[in-house]
């Protein structure tokens, strides 16, 4: 029987070892980063966000929705379901979620679909309205 604490059964690293793996091919960028990235055409804010929480939080303007279980079919540079966005070789993702967890691993998956600038959010839509930037209002 498997106790709290315990590793996982199967052996599996733990979403914390895996989050911590790909941070470390991420160059995570702060929201005043972010924010200038963006400002100079640099990179393109992706919320992937459930629209739930958009609505409850608010939003930031100019991001890109791309809700989480589609990402990877809207980015794709080879797939059919892309978005125009996606035909840019240059682009620069910045993948946003709440508090910067998923962020993270979406953004590595883009990376491995094909977007190597692809990166997120450290701290999320959360810490972008702690620094002040511009949101508009939730509901």
């Amino acid at each position: 029987m498997q106790r709290q604490g315990d590793p996982p059964a199967g052996g599996g690293p733990g979403v914390d070892r895996v989050l911590d793996r790909v941070r470390q091919r991420l160059d995570r960028l702060d929201p005043t980063g972010a924010y200038q990235a963006v400002q100079a055409g640099q990179a393109v804010l992706i919320d992937i966000r459930p629209a739930a929480q958009r609505a409850t939080y608010g939003e930031i303007p100019g991001a890109h929705v791309i809700e989480r279980n589609v990402l990877e079919w809207r980015l794709d540079p080879l797939g059919d379901a892309r978005l125009p966005l996606a035909d840019d070789p240059r682009l620069r993702p910045v993948v946003v979620c709440q508090e910067g967890y998923a962020s993270s691993l979406a953004a590595a998956s883009l990376q491995d679909i094909g977007l190597p600038l692809a990166t997120d959010l450290a701290g999320g839509f959360a810490a972008w309205q702690a620094a002040g930037l511009p949101v508009t209002a939730a509901g």
